[in-house]
């Protein structure tokens, strides 16, 4: 295993700032890695310091003295992408004037990084696997087989097993490509390194431009590493260098710091991707309205039940209670028309709630202990009737099921797919409900 001078031998000759345990072991697995010649899966979000990582694979490999390469596989169109890996010969399309070599032979004895490796059209796909496998590949236009010795360590910032699942990254080139995963930290999740890098950009800057540097106040530090950074390093290196030009007072307060910070990321806290459906709530999944619905409800349950409780300790309810509960009772005369608001799912409609809150009987607006005391029994029916809800909707998904089974001629897979759910989900559920599978 690699030992800690070895790693901080590393970070000096690199300039990697930091001691993160999670940002330590990936470059340990890194200096594991680069004596052989494996391919290397690099993972992490956008500025996060990928390309970093292939630097050093290849500076400590055997390697070190052939040609590197880094290709952003995101930033070359579809069309000529096959032509910059792998070459074309003349008269191979229209502007092919002379035959050229791809990456892939201009690099031969070296290491090649594909970044963005994700963005690669399904056809490249297939290109790219063949020289891994045994290192062969035609160029465009050609029918002629080329050799390459070349190490590919490729980087990406998705999800490669959602991209298999959807279709869009081929599955055996994912585990062509995953022989080694290095799974570089977020900035968030890095504590003081935060800190560290700040004053290392702020100094830096401060230098080059000939001016004094700034200190954060401790208050400010704490804001700075609450931030949520979803630009990683760049965001960070950018917001340094603002503040170092910009601010007169060489000494930040968080009130000044929090002015280079976009508010709605300043949360640490994780939060909803936006814009997946054109920013707005039709993005949501049935699942997550049904949570939303719940979670609702929980709340209104939590509130209810602090009601009674000062109205069990007081022995009466006022204007001002009632006042300070008012998101309980608002829109109390739309409940019917809930259901319609909320889609259909596969457990059918989401049904509006039955039972009205408690109303003040009283002209002077209080509502006796003795009134609620006399419905408890009310109470106790609720309990039996959400329980016969909760048979009835087990009732409503096993004939869905089974309507879905019937309708694909009980193939499993078809059956699932009209009902949204996994295949294995699926054969989950017909064991549960006992349900024949002809």
């Amino acid at each position: 295993m690699t030992n800690n001078a070895e790693i901080q031998s590393v970070k000096n000759r690199f300039g990697i700032i930091g001691n993160a345990p999670a940002l330590n072991y990936a470059l340990s697995v890194a200096v594991q890695v680069a004596p052989t010649d494996l391919t290397v899966l690099i993972t992490g979000e956008s500025g996060s310091g990928k390309e970093s990582f292939s630097k050093i694979i290849h500076a400590l490999s055997a390697r070190k003295h052939g040609p590197f390469i880094a290709i952003n596989c995101g930033a070359i169109p579809e069309g000529t992408i096959d032509s910059e890996l792998f070459g074309h010969v003349k008269g191979s399309f229209t502007g092919a004037i002379d035959d050229r070599k791809g990456y892939f032979e201009t690099t031969n004895t070296g290491t090649i990084f594909l970044d963005e490796i994700a963005e690669l059209p399904v056809g490249t796909q297939a290109r790219l696997l063949r020289v891994l496998e045994n290192g062969e590949f035609i160029p465009v236009g050609s029918s002629k087989v080329k050799k390459t010795d070349v190490r590919v360590v490729a980087a990406t910032n998705v999800n490669l097993i959602d991209a298999v699942e959807r279709g869009r990254f081929r599955e055996d080139l994912y585990y062509r490509l995953n022989t080694v995963p290095i799974a570089v930290p977020p900035l968030r999740e890095r504590g003081y390194d935060i800190d560290l890098l700040f004053r290392k950009f702020s100094y830096d800057f401060s230098e080059k431009n000939h001016i004094q540097p700034i200190e954060l106040t401790e208050s400010a530090t704490q804001l700075l590493m609450s931030f949520r950074f979803p630009g990683n390093i760049r965001q960070l290196k950018n917001i340094a260098e603002q503040i170092t030009i910009l601010e007169t007072d060489r000494l930040v307060s968080a009130e000044v710091l929090a002015k280079y910070l976009p508010r709605e990321q300043v949360s640490g806290l994780p939060t909803l991707l936006k814009g997946m459906n054109g920013g707005n709530d039709a993005g949501f999944s049935e699942r997550d309205l049904l949570y939303k619905v719940l979670f609702d409800m929980r709340k209104d349950m939590t509130d209810l039940k602090k009601l009674v409780l000062s109205l069990m300790q007081g022995g009466q309810i006022n204007a001002e209670t009632m006042k300070q509960h008012s998101e309980l009772f608002n829109g109390i005369h739309q409940e019917d028309n809930i259901a319609a608001l909320v889609p259909q799912t596969m457990y059918g409609p989401v049904v509006a709630s039955p039972y009205k809150p408690y109303q003040p009987v009283d002209n002077d607006g209080f509502i006796k202990i003795d009134d609620i005391q006399d419905n408890r029994n009310d109470v106790e029916d609720i309990s039996h009737e959400t329980q016969e809800d909760s048979f009835s909707l087990e009732k409503q998904e096993k004939e869905m099921i089974i309507k879905a089974l019937k309708k694909n001629g009980f193939k499993r897979k078809y059956a699932a797919s009209d009902l949204g759910i996994s295949e294995r989900t699926l054969y989950r559920k017909i064991k549960q409900y006992d349900i024949e599978d002809e």
